[in-house]
């Protein structure tokens, strides 16, 4: 059975931070985050991935500082 999706988005968020602060990379961090709301169905979709994504390729989450950021805004 399927956790509800705030609490699936808030242990998801949660891991990224951890990874963020881990290896202090804003890749590993985002790719943690996207890659465990796809394994939620009603997450699989977000629309914070894509726009998380054009983020990172325009390097505007590439500092540690942001991609917190990013994390903590993320709903």
């Amino acid at each position: 059975m399927e956790v509800n999706s705030q609490e699936h988005l808030q242990w998801a968020k949660q891991r990224a931070l951890e990874s963020l602060e881990y290896y202090r990379n804003s890749a590993i961090a985002f790719t943690s985050l996207s890659s465990d709301l796809r394994k939620h169905s009603q997450l699989r979709n977000h629309p914070g991935i894509s726009i998380g994504t054009q983020m990172l390729a325009l390097g505007k989450l590439t500092s540690v500082a942001a991609m917190r950021k990013f994390l903590e805004d993320f709903s």
